[in-house]
């Protein structure tokens, strides 16, 4: 990927073959990317065709998410049951990388969330698994976001 476009067309793609989990580490849940219509349908369709799926998403900075509103935020407070969203821990706050897993086989992966460039690959096992490691420790020293729950958006 090189710029906004190729990403935003990865999440999508990524998103799709999910039919388990998505584990997303990103600073404020770009505008354009995680409000995507076809991302959000991705998101939407695992939610209520798996009883058992589940959506992890670690927000490194939300203000910016809190002060303009996200449809992405929108559509995890109604369907709560299965999105879960948490601040990074302190300790983590200084990484700069951003992802997204899907299923433990693919992934969508910036080493510099400032920028747009990075890989995605919907069948990269061992890599997955290997930032799903990384997510999850993350996840355990994170703190739920209760303001997005309760974020209102017109």
């Amino acid at each position: 990927m090189s710029d906004r476009e190729e990403f935003r067309e990865a999440m999508v793609a990524v998103a799709k073959v999910a039919v388990r989990s998505l584990a997303i580490m990103t600073p404020d849940l770009e505008t354009g990317i995680y409000d995507d219509r076809h991302f959000l349908d991705a998101v939407k369709h695992l939610c209520l065709s798996r009883s058992y799926a589940r959506i992890r998403v670690l927000v490194t900075n939300p203000n910016r998410t809190l002060r303009d509103g996200n449809r992405f935020v929108y559509l995890g407070r109604r369907l709560s049951t299965f999105v879960e969203f948490r601040h990074v821990g302190e300790e983590h706050r200084s990484r700069n990388d951003a992802f997204m897993i899907a299923d433990e086989t693919a992934l969508v992966f910036r080493a510099d969330a400032d920028r747009w460039e990075g890989i995605a690959d919907t069948s990269e096992p061992t890599i997955a698994r290997r930032y799903l490691n990384t997510f999850d420790e993350i996840w355990t020293h994170s703190n739920p976001a209760h303001e997005f729950r309760q974020l209102h958006i017109s």
